[in-house]
């Protein structure tokens, strides 16, 4: 069973609305799973950084969120734009400095902004580096984008990995069970959730080099290595070789359809 909170860190200041929002949250995570917090001795004592998480359930910010608090270094999550336009939600997310991600608009760059801006001031900002649920059909981290890498390389901020695991025995991701299937909402019985974090990637190597895009992948690729190998542990399974890459696999089915249509246009031909 996980400690309650790190006591390294007690001192940290939350905010009134932060204290309200965990006031809220704390009890529907405890109702819903027998949680495990792992790997607080990595995070820094002080000073910015990124944590850097793996995503396969909806609910995955709220565990993570509560693991991160209990840790005694709040964190500023960077969350879709839309979340901020619910009513009340989106009143507390404003009220406790998470920052909206505005996909493919001009104001993409205002979150990157402010996360720099956020660890500058010594804070923690957390990165689902995959940009979206995972894909892979068993549910390993995906290809990732390079926003937390160039962050942290134009910062200098330590990156440490977190692996969240169970929450999808919850929430499904897109409506399928683990191993693909269709699935359901599973709130109870209540479900073992892990989080865990590893030590710091080793981002040394990229350090003062131009960020050119080969650079930033590298330099994500590293990342999600990372996060990986955390997963792995949790999960006590090694997982493939070989990345899911969501585009690549679009490219692949658009390949596949296009040779179907041709080969009925040929049928039809005869």
């Amino acid at each position: 069973m996980a400690r309650r909170s790190n006591a390294r860190f007690g001192n940290a200041d939350y905010g009134i609305w932060y204290r309200f929002a965990a006031v809220l949250v704390k009890p529907v995570t405890i109702a819903l799973a027998k949680a495990e917090w792992h790997g607080w001795e990595h995070l820094p004592e002080e000073g910015g950084f990124i944590a850097a998480v793996n995503h396969n359930s909806v609910i995955d910010p709220v565990f993570y969120a509560h693991w991160q608090y209990n840790s005694g270094r709040p964190p500023r999550i960077l969350g879709k734009s839309s979340l901020f336009s619910i009513p009340f939600i989106g009143f507390m997310l404003r009220k406790t400095g998470q920052i909206p991600v505005f996909r493919e608009s001009t104001d993409a760059a205002e979150a990157f902004r402010a996360a720099i801006d956020a660890i500058n001031r010594g804070q923690c900002v957390q990165f689902y580096p995959e940009g979206t649920l995972t894909r892979d059909p068993e549910l390993w981290p995906m290809t990732g984008k390079s926003g937390a890498a160039r962050v942290a390389l134009m910062t200098g901020a330590p990156v440490i990995p977190v692996a969240h695991w169970g929450a999808h025995e919850i929430i499904p991701p897109y409506g399928r069970g683990a191993k693909g299937g269709k699935g359901k909402y599973h709130l109870f019985p209540r479900h073992r959730v892990v989080v865990a974090a590893g030590p710091a990637v080793d981002l040394s190597k990229y350090q003062g080099q131009e960020l050119t895009a080969q650079v930033l992948r590298d330099a994500t690729d590293d990342i999600m290595a990372a996060i990986t190998a955390v997963l792995e542990e949790v999960r006590g399974e090694r997982a493939p070789a070989e990345r899911y890459d969501m585009r690549r696999a679009a490219k692949e089915r658009a390949a596949a359809a296009e040779a179907k249509r041709d080969r009925a246009a040929e049928d039809g031909g005869r």
